[in-house]
């Protein structure tokens, strides 16, 4: 039997819900994956990312590369025990994060340089090289190393990328070598255009990978072009394998994403979101900064399960972020990440039953409600 597998249980139109399996456990898809950027969910214990339905979550490659070391993590017994999360990981290649984030780089074909935007030291990442940090870590899903231009790009400019990104592609499935138990995925590329994604996604197949990643997206060209994109991108993947969609997002976004064929998501929303004082409900988001919940003893949405509905007043989460008290993050949080799982959940659900279509009528009628009304 494969160490590692993917199975489709059901399809309600283009939605799909299925099972990847691995050594470390099952994922159950549509998945949303929590991000543990530097080894941790932030404000969260590991035990309590796992209490919210969470299968799998995102390290970073960049960040951990750089604070404390891939060759420490792996010295330490590598990134499961480290941060204490014995479920999948996935990492990402660290390509984005060195586009966005560091200082004076330069791409080549053999990769990029760049300096730490921690602590100016200067660095080399390769296709080799970023495989070679996440074997280190011992992440279960390990992405190719691509280039992810921002949007709006010019065309030459996207065609470029894309063709460097599937020529990377190539050098890091012969870097990842024959490792039975871990998967390697591939990112296709190339901005908006039906043309320039089915190039890639020709690439990628010709070159063979356990699974499939739209990347590119959720870089700032709106809703609807994403939408418009994915209306074709991940018929252009293989169907038998799954499709992940990167750094997605809001609630609609996912539900969107989901209804068009996508199978795994991740991003920082809901971690961050609730660091900052809002709050994901079925009925929209919730901004606890806001004066109107001072005297409100009610709880963030009465139907949740999670600690700070359960246990906590709209009141009292207005109070300890206005003080900056930092429970407040921590409660927000993980009623943040309780929602999404919750959402996936009920997506999941919806495509084994055949409801995909009124889940979703559903979804939007609620949140058009907007929030309670104040007291």
């Amino acid at each position: 039997m494969a160490l590692t597998s993917f199975d489709l249980k059901a399809r309600d139109g283009r939605a799909r819900t299925g099972v990847i399996t691995t050594p470390r456990g099952e994922i159950r898809t549509p998945a949303f994956m929590p991000v543990g950027t530097a080894a941790t969910v932030k404000g969260m214990l590991p035990e309590s990312v796992r209490a919210t339905g969470a299968d799998i979550l995102l390290g970073n490659t960049y960040h951990l590369m750089l604070r404390p070391g891939a060759e420490r993590v792996a010295r330490l017994g590598g990134l499961h025990k480290f941060m204490n999360w014995d479920r999948p990981i996935l990492t990402d290649s660290g390509g984005f994060q060195v586009m966005s984030l560091s200082e004076l780089r330069k791409l080549t074909e053999k990769g990029v340089t760049f300096r730490s935007h921690v602590d100016g030291s200067k660095h080399e990442l390769t296709p080799e090289r970023s495989m070679e940090i996440q074997k280190l870590l011992g992440s279960d899903i390990v992405m190719a190393f691509d280039e992810c231009p921002a949007l709006p790009a010019d065309r030459k400019r996207l065609t470029d990328s894309m063709r460097l990104s599937m020529r990377w592609a190539q050098r890091s499935r012969d870097a990842f070598g024959d490792r039975p138990g871990h998967m390697l995925f591939g990112i296709q590329q190339g901005g908006l255009e039906e043309d320039l994604r089915a190039e890639s996604a020709e690439a990628l197949k010709n070159i063979g990978f356990d699974g499939y990643a739209i990347g590119g997206l959720a870089v700032g060209e709106g809703q609807e072009a994403m939408f418009g994109c994915l209306d074709f991108a991940p018929g252009q993947l293989p169907e038998d394998k799954p499709r992940y969609l990167m750094g997605v997002g809001k609630p609609e976004d996912i539900v969107g994403a989901v209804k068009r064929g996508i199978d795994m998501m991740d991003c920082v929303l809901p971690s961050r979101s609730g660091r900052t004082g809002q709050a994901w409900t079925p009925r929209g988001q919730v901004n606890l900064k806001n004066a109107r919940h001072a005297d409100d003893p009610r709880p963030l949405d009465e139907n949740c399960t999670c600690p700070a509905c359960t246990s906590y007043s709209r009141a009292y989460l207005h109070h300890v972020y206005r003080s900056g008290e930092m429970i407040a993050g921590m409660l927000l949080t993980w009623h943040n990440l309780h929602y999404y799982q919750q959402l996936m959940q009920g997506m999941r659900d919806a495509i084994e039953a055949g409801t995909f279509v009124a889940f979703e009528a559903d979804f939007q009628a609620t949140r058009a409600l907007g929030d309670i009304e104040r007291l």
